[in-house]
């Protein structure tokens, strides 16, 4: 379920990236952020989401709280962290368009719990994409299945998040997902997304101008 969303309809396609919360923006913890003092942003990470924002692309954050389900914590604790974590993103001159989250355990068999694709569906239903057209970042195995399953573009950071993994270790686990693509951090993702569109309207203007030098055929 999302906790708010402002967003407005666009003539243009939207361009969106999916972010999970945990081990991705901020660091992980066994024990789940339980208040705004437990929420510590990863470092770039919060700039990462800026240039994102300020090269075009909504960012919409999806994240299992089954610490809502287990009493952990409540409604008004969860709507406090996440209100915060966008004040930190508006200093670095970023926001999210919305949270979504599944407050459920995994004993409740809903079907909004990452890894099964509800939550990034509603996500796709709420902003009008094409899911194929959307990337989806993560920092666990879950998240990438959530991507697959939704039919996003697959991609993993490391993270404390999965342990002291070796180099051998991180690829048999990103090659569970076929197509997926791995990063240092939220950081090299979005420097790597941002070039690869520069590289492709590059690429474009050159057909469009080879097209046009051509002229037609007699």
């Amino acid at each position: 379920m999302p906790i708010r969303s402002d967003h407005n309809t666009h003539h243009h396609p939207v361009k969106l990236v999916i972010l999970g919360r945990d081990g991705t923006i901020n660091q992980y913890r066994d024990d789940h952020v339980k208040s705004i003092e437990e929420l510590q942003p990863l470092p770039g990470a919060l700039e990462a989401v800026a240039r994102l924002n300020q090269a075009g692309w909504q960012v919409v954050m999806a994240t299992n709280q089954p610490g809502i389900g287990r009493g952990l914590l409540d409604m008004a604790s969860l709507n406090a962290i996440h209100i915060r974590l966008n004040q930190m993103l508006a200093e670095k001159g970023g926001r999210l368009s919305a949270a979504f989250f599944c407050p459920h355990t995994p004993e409740e068999g809903c079907d909004c719990r990452k890894p099964l694709p509800g939550l990034v569906l509603q996500i796709g239903e709420r902003f009008g994409v094409d899911l194929a057209t959307v990337h989806m970042v993560g920092a666990s195995l879950g998240d990438l299945q959530t991507a697959q399953a939704a039919g996003c573009i697959p991609h993993l950071v490391r993270s404390e998040r999965l342990g002291n993994l070796s180099e051998e270790q991180f690829a048999a686990l990103a090659a569970q997902v076929p197509g997926t693509k791995v990063h240092t951090n939220l950081s090299a993702f979005a420097e790597g997304l941002i070039q690869q569109e520069r590289r492709s309207k590059a690429d474009a203007r050159g057909d469009h101008a080879a097209q046009a030098d051509s002229g037609p055929e007699t």
